[in-house]
Order: structure tokens, then sequence, then C-alpha cells
């Protein structure tokens, strides 16, 4: 059974009342001193940590294609950074193509160069060498790509040197093993 609707004077009245009724109401939780020096503080942010917030990551996402170049030994990697300068400058419009620059396999480079790697990769490789880091296989392949460089006639100054060293270390593995071996010779005979 329904309830019973009040009539409109009754209805206008309740409502004045529960109106009346109502407490104040309060836009924050702080008073006087404390909101202004907390809207001072506030305002303090925002004028200048969140601009410095925003141009720092801006430029920390702008260099991430020049990272990706490094870590990747892409040959190209000084263009590439040029071009996230550039992208900088220019608001961000250049920044896609870099970072799809940065991820690209170098075939045109490779093709010219008879490499995909920067010098760089190869200075790299022979400190490895040096300091024993490096498999007979993975120092084999390092020197293929010298010879491979070298047939072209594109093989820098500083990589020649390279190379060179590379075949000192490759002799002086091969008298190591010689005179381990020789040992194991003289075992067997007896």
């Amino acid at each position: 059974m329904p309830l019973p609707r009040p009539n409109a004077p009754l209805r206008s009245a309740l409502t004045l009342a529960l109106l009346g009724a109502a407490g104040v109401a309060h836009a924050s939780f702080l008073k006087g001193e404390t909101l202004d020096k907390v809207a001072d503080w506030l305002a303090i942010f925002v004028l200048v940590l969140v601009p410095i917030v925003a141009i720092v990551a801006f430029w920390l996402v702008h260099i991430l294609p020049e990272k990706i170049a490094e870590k990747r030994h892409h040959p190209q990697k000084e263009a590439i950074t040029t071009l996230c300068l550039l992208s900088l400058v220019f608001g961000g419009m250049l920044w896609p193509i870099a970072w799809l620059w940065a991820y690209t396999r170098p075939v045109g480079y490779r093709i010219a160069y008879g490499t995909d790697k920067h010098e760089d990769y190869f200075e790299e490789m022979a400190g490895k060498a040096r300091a024993g880091g490096l498999l007979r296989e993975e120092l084999a392949h390092l020197r293929e790509e010298l010879d491979e460089m070298a047939a072209r006639g594109t093989l820098p100054a500083a990589l020649k040197n390279l190379r060179a060293e590379l075949d000192e270390l490759r002799a002086r593995a091969q008298a190591a093993d010689a005179a381990a071996a020789a040992p194991a010779r003289t075992e067997e005979k007896r």
C-alpha cells in the first residue's frame, strides 16, 4: 500500500526546514594562516619544480635513442646523437625518426663498409681479448670481421693496429697451446 503524498505547502515547508538545518560547508580542512602557507608552498611547487621535472623528463626521453645506439654499437651513433639534439630543438618532432634509426640494422652500411658495428665495438672486444675474456670462436669471428673490412679497403687506421694486435694475441695463444701440448707428448712417449 503506497504512502500518502503530502500536499504542496507541507512539502515546501519541509524542504525549507531541511535547508535551514544544514550546517556550514568548509572547502578545506585547513583554516587561516595554515591555509595561506600551504597555498604558497603549493604555488612554489607548481611554478618551479613541476617545469624542472618536466624538462628533465623530456630530455631523458629524447636521449633514449642515443643510449640504445650506443648499447647496440650502431655504426651511425654520432648521427643518431645529432638527430636527438635536433629533436630537442624542434620540440620532439624528430625523436621518432631517431628512435627507429637506433633500432634498425644498418644493411646499407654493412654492404658499403663490411660491418654493421661501430669502431667502439671492436675496441671493446679487443680489450676483452687482451684480458683473456674472449673465447677462441669469438676472437676468430672478430678477426674475420676485421679481415672482411680490410679486404674492402674500409678498415680505419686504429682498427689496422687492432688487427695487428689480434694477430700477436693469436700467435701467443698458439705458442702457449704448443708449449702445453709438448709435455703431454713426452708423457705419452714414455
